[in-house]
């Protein structure tokens, strides 16, 4: 069979020896690199372009503007100065430097950039259908050395998408197992991940254990089989929750290990290395907060109880039930991401307008709480509204302003940086005809870390693109 194979070819080609086969392959080889080259030229000329319009740090003079300081109270025709990256002044009688490049804002609003404090931009591009473009998770549970920031994509589309509808700042971080990894806070501007950068390790992402009954589809991707009753189901997660609580006891005695070598290195024998758990240490001390994804009331009940006999710093992130325990996040001063906004709701007995509520209940109980799409990179657009979802269910407008700007910063512990506008914080500021929380309102200007951002995206690409197709 393979001889006449060989035959049928060599009846319908023409000939060609050993020599010209070498010569040819040498030539396609050559001309695929040369369109690759011109290909990856291409990508970073665009990407040098967009870096030059985008500009450097200058000096800049927004005048005759509404200010939403968010902090402090609103001034009705004022200025802002940015200088080297930060807010040098604001007020109503502020001067404008001398050679600052002036905005004439007459008419517009000038608001802090917002934070989405709970997605995983830049770690999704496409996620289903094209795996490469997917970095969200580790294989196995226990991953608290993976860190964010080493897979971010700095030239995701998402990332021009978010910031073009006002959102600066996100806090992203990865996915899967128990504990997931480290969060990210980055800025929507660089060229790196790096130059992104706000806070590389800023907080542990735990998924904490929950009784699951598995089943269907998702059963089909677990390792082992899922649990068969409740009571299998219940000693599965009480399985996973003491897995948990001995990595962080290890953590601890790897931490004193190390102190004690540190204090006296003639007599204490060298610890050996270990990464995963000195990735650990700064959150078992206490010095960075811990994320705890958790929706129902006893899930949540379950974290603060087991936050509290490790000492750690909790922070929710769901929280669909935690209206039903404010009193108790407001007394252990837990805070909550709420990311289920526009989710429908968990059961079927719940009112349609439960989740829309819940906001509001949490800040009449006076729990901390922001507001976050909680989406991998799409939606993240999307924030301004599920803030005016939650002001226009009972929490006030000012209230839902602050809950996707000061709010967040404030529970990740970046207030002093961002989420409002101050002299000496960084410049991540919109600049919009309206309201920034309503759908009508067009972004007008954007200043990401001080430099002017231009108004594009992909979806501004695909718009000039085919708006005038016959």
């Amino acid at each position: 069979m393979i001889r006449r194979k060989a035959s049928l070819a060599t009846t319908h080609e023409p000939a060609v020896g050993p020599l010209r086969r070498v010569l040819l392959a040498a030539k396609l080889v050559a001309l695929t690199a040369i369109t690759l080259s011109a290909a990856h030229a291409q990508q970073i000329n665009r990407v040098a372009v967009e870096r030059v319009r985008t500009g450097p740090q200058g000096t800049y003079a927004i005048r005759n503007a509404r200010i939403v300081t968010v902090s402090g109270s609103e001034i009705e025709n004022g200025t802002i100065v940015i200088r080297n990256g930060k807010i040098e002044a604001v007020g109503a009688n502020v001067s404008v430097p001398a050679g600052a490049q002036q905005i004439d804002a007459r008419g517009l609003v000038v608001y802090p950039g917002m934070i989405d404090a709970g997605t995983s931009l830049g770690l999704v591009e496409v996620p289903t259908g094209a795996p490469g473009t997917v970095d969200l998770s580790e294989v196995g549970d226990m991953n608290p050395n993976a860190q964010a920031l080493i897979a971010v994509n700095p030239h995701s589309a998402h990332v021009g998408v978010t910031r073009v509808n006002g959102v600066t700042t996100v806090l992203t971080m990865p996915r899967g197992g128990i504990i997931s990894g480290q969060a990210a806070i980055i800025n929507l501007d660089g060229t790196t991940q790096w130059e992104m950068s706000l806070v590389p390790a800023a907080a542990l992402v735990i998924d904490y254990p929950r009784v699951t009954m598995g089943g269907g589809q998702f059963a089909l991707l677990q390792a082992q089989q899922p649990p068969s009753n409740i009571a299998e189901a219940v000693r599965a997660r009480d399985r996973q929750v003491e897995q948990l609580r001995k990595m962080l006891r290890d953590a601890e005695a790897y931490a004193r290990a190390h102190e004690a070598y540190a204090r006296d290195s003639r007599s204490v024998p060298r610890p050996e290395r270990n990464v995963v758990l000195e990735a650990l240490v700064p959150y078992v001390r206490g010095e960075r907060p811990v994320i705890f994804r958790a929706d129902r009331e006893q899930e949540i009940r379950a974290v603060i109880r087991f936050a509290e006999e490790m000492k750690l710093r909790p922070i929710i992130l769901g929280g669909n039930d935690a209206w039903k325990v404010a009193q108790l996040l407001r007394e252990k001063n837990v805070p909550v991401i709420l990311n289920g906004v526009l989710d429908l709701p968990m059961r079927e007995d719940d009112p349609y307008d439960v989740l829309f509520e819940n906001a509001a209940k949490l800040q009449r109980a006076g729990v901390r709480f922001c507001i976050s799409t909680g989406d991998t990179g799409a939606h993240v657009r999307d924030l301004p509204y599920h803030a005016g979802m939650a002001a226009a269910f009972g929490l006030p407008k000012d209230e839902a302003l602050k809950a996707v700007t000061l709010y967040p910063a404030q529970i990740l512990g970046i207030a002093d940086r961002v989420g409002s506008i101050e002299p000496g914080k960084i410049a991540n500021l919109v600049i919009a005809d309206g309201d920034l929380l309503e759908a009508r309102t067009n972004i007008r200007y954007l200043f990401i870390n001080g430099k002017q951002i231009p108004l594009v995206s992909r979806h501004t690409e695909l718009y000039e693109q085919f708006k005038d197709r016959p």
